[in-house]
């Protein structure tokens, strides 16, 4: 499985492959048709308490991703989930934060790629 990160707001495309949201709450604003998600594993988001204390501030980005991962050692069925569905193929990790360097699909995309 080739692992790639995109905004679910920008125009999806060919070469995403396997489209996988990993939000837990929908985006705002996004159809589902809009969106063109083949798959929604919001259980392998962060905990909604994660996330509200996050709150997408970069400052708190260290012990964030420090949290997120002791989480994700607790998911191997969502992420065991993920890889069947990728295969050997493209999967893009959607998430809807702006900013695209402080978001838990990065640490996701670290964290199985590190479990390879």
């Amino acid at each position: 499985m080739k692992l790639h990160l995109k905004r679910v707001y920008e125009q999806p495309a060919k070469d995403d492959g396997l489209r996988v949201l990993v939000d837990r709450l929908w985006p705002r604003g996004l159809t589902k048709e809009e969106a063109d998600i083949d798959l929604w594993l919001k259980e392998i988001a962060p905990s909604a308490e994660l996330r509200r204390w996050f709150g997408h501030d970069p400052k708190k980005w260290a012990e964030f991703r420090r949290r997120y991962r002791a989480e994700l050692s607790d998911r191997n069925e969502e992420i065991e989930s993920l890889r069947q569905h990728g295969g050997d193929g493209r999967v893009t990790l959607l998430y809807g934060a702006k900013d695209e360097a402080h978001n838990q699909a990065v640490v996701l995309k670290e964290f199985i790629e590190e479990k390879k």
